[in-house]
């Protein structure tokens, strides 16, 4: 993993937590008081790029810990003059501790994370009850949490863990649709799962 310091001229389409002081200002971080939309585990940024292209009324913060993968999503938003979407470099649970203002998220996505498959290393999942406390605190009233995954076990502990915090309501998931062509999906991991025919499996909880 690069963990080195950007460069500069992918600012302000990448900084890293190290850069910043928090907790944030929306208004002054994207200019605007439209609602945000978080993207943990941003990857290659492919749900950012489309989804700030398709709602340009909405600003889009993607969380990723690998610098390099960040890079290469906030280079793509930069060719793109997508000012409505920008990647954080660093640790996800760091972001939402020390940097999300309370109560000032709209929609936190959680997009195909590492499952960390034996299972003596589970706990160092995304999901645990300090990230649902954190995403509680984060989201407004009437938030939503997304996530999909193509782990099945996976998404069981996750649904269970959430169907059992009171303050979410489960929703209906999106249903899967037919791409109509190569980057017309969610993610680009989606795009290979699917293409190798795995089933996806996906939730939507709101905060009551």
């Amino acid at each position: 993993m690069s963990r080195s310091k950007p460069t500069t001229d992918l600012k302000p389409y990448f900084q890293t937590l190290e850069d910043l002081e928090g907790p944030f200002n929306w208004n002054n971080f994207f200019g605007n008081d439209n609602p945000v939309v978080l993207d943990v585990g941003a990857g290659r940024g492919l749900f950012l790029f489309n989804s700030s292209g398709a709602n340009p009324d909405k600003n889009y913060l993607g969380l990723e810990i690998d610098y390099r993968e960040g890079r290469r999503a906030a280079t793509r938003l930069l060719k793109a003059d997508r000012p409505n979407a920008r990647v954080l470099g660093g640790d996800a649970r760091i972001a939402f501790d020390k940097f999300i203002p309370e109560s000032s998220i709209s929609e936190v996505h959680v997009y195909f994370p590492d499952p960390w498959w034996k299972k003596r290393h589970h706990k160092r999942r995304i999901f645990t009850d300090v990230f649902v406390r954190q995403v509680t605190t984060a989201l407004k009233q009437g938030g939503e949490l997304h996530f999909w995954t193509d782990v099945e076990e996976y998404f069981e502990r996750v649904k269970n863990l959430m169907d059992h915090a009171s303050q979410f309501a489960h929703r209906d998931a999106p249903e899967e649709k037919r791409p109509e062509h190569e980057m017309d999906f969610q993610t680009s991991f989606e795009r290979k799962k699917r293409n190798e025919g795995w089933k996806i499996h996906r939730g939507l909880w709101e905060l009551l």
